[in-house]
């Protein structure tokens, strides 16, 4: 019997030790992990001579349950396995009455599922067969904390370093889409001198086009320390460059932090560790901006700069404003946050 849940570790790990199972139901908001475990069943379970009779690929808008379950249903030709891949499988109708066929599986056939942007009902039949006899895999969208750690465990991998400033600022210029994040990681690596493995801000601005002086982190930077002529010189700058420095990103990212400002007021223990323990750092350095947060700004300050941060946002999308530009309405909220 297959385990009830599965990481996308284990899942690769299974799949480089040739233990397959029958049913990979891969679903949730992350496209990435989707894509990266049926990509890898596509390209490593059979040779390119099985693919050609062993290897479908459908997608769910075009494919009904009934023609899904009868190619499952096949046996392999000249090979051990056949797959059976279902793009989009969000699409297909009556997905439920796959939960017959899971039943009694071939065991011959590996069917995987792609169903992105959503997750499947784990109360109806078919989630409770996929468990039995499969995987049920759900891919959640990384937190804006977890990114650092994602950078670098991903870099460290390829053999490659980053500089923390680098990690920060690759991190919020990118934001969650890991599809993106690892192509701008993979642009970094190719743009390497030779011989070198670490990757430093300067190689950052001249290769993805970040500014290492005039970036959302420098502007957090410049907010957490009150440095006033810093934070403005850094709007002038957005301003100037609205195509790299959306207001959008810009507020998103200002509304994540002070947001977890408020949680830290809350850390049973406002140390290090405990104030990233409270937001689910994965290391204590991470939490030193929130340290020295806590000391310029009060809690109650915090409340109101989080409610000029939602005013802005509603402001850049029109709502209550006549005439402000980004510009006039991020120079405007900086001013909130500083005075």
């Amino acid at each position: 019997m297959a385990k009830q849940t599965l990481s996308y570790d284990e899942i690769v790990k299974d799949l480089k030790a040739k233990h397959y199972y029958p049913v990979y139901y891969l679903m949730g908001e992350e496209p990435y992990y989707i894509d990266k475990i049926s990509d890898y069943i596509a390209e490593n379970i059979l040779t390119d001579t099985e693919k050609e009779f062993n290897l479908s690929v459908v997608y769910g808008a075009d494919a009904d349950i009934s023609t899904i379950i009868n190619t499952a249903k096949r046996y392999p030709m000249m090979s051990e396995y056949q797959v059976v891949i279902v793009k989009e499988a969000q699409n297909v109708r009556n997905m439920e009455e796959l939960a017959f066929y899971l039943q009694k599986p071939l065991f011959s056939t590996i069917l995987v599922l792609c169903h992105k942007h959503g997750v499947l009902d784990r109360r109806k039949k078919l989630a409770a067969e996929v468990e039995k006899n499969g995987v049920l895999f759900e891919s959640s969208k990384i937190k804006d904390a977890q990114l650092p750690a994602f950078i670098t465990s991903y870099m460290k991998r390829k053999g490659v370093d980053l500089e923390p400033k680098a990690t920060t600022m690759i991190a919020d210029f990118v934001g969650t889409d890991l599809s993106r994040l690892t192509g701008e990681l993979e642009k970094l690596i190719i743009t390497l001198p030779k011989g070198s493995t670490r990757v430093t801000p300067e190689q950052i601005e001249k290769n993805i086009g970040i500014s290492k002086d005039y970036n959302n982190f420098e502007l957090r930077s410049a907010l957490v320390e009150k440095d006033i002529l810093k934070a403005n010189k850094i709007i002038k700058y957005f301003e100037e460059n609205p195509k790299t420095n959306p207001i959008q990103m810009t507020l998103s990212l200002l509304f994540n932090f002070f947001s977890n400002l408020m949680l830290a007021y809350y850390a049973p223990e406002k140390s290090e560790q405990g104030i990233a323990t409270m937001l689910g750092l994965r290391s204590a350095w991470q939490s030193k901006d929130y340290m020295i947060a806590m000391r310029k700004y009060s809690a109650f300050k915090t409340m109101e700069v989080i409610s000029a941060i939602r005013c802005a946002d509603a402001k850049s999308k029109g709502v209550n404003n006549a005439s402000s530009n980004d510009g006039d309405i991020l120079r405007e909220l900086i001013f909130q946050i500083l005075h």
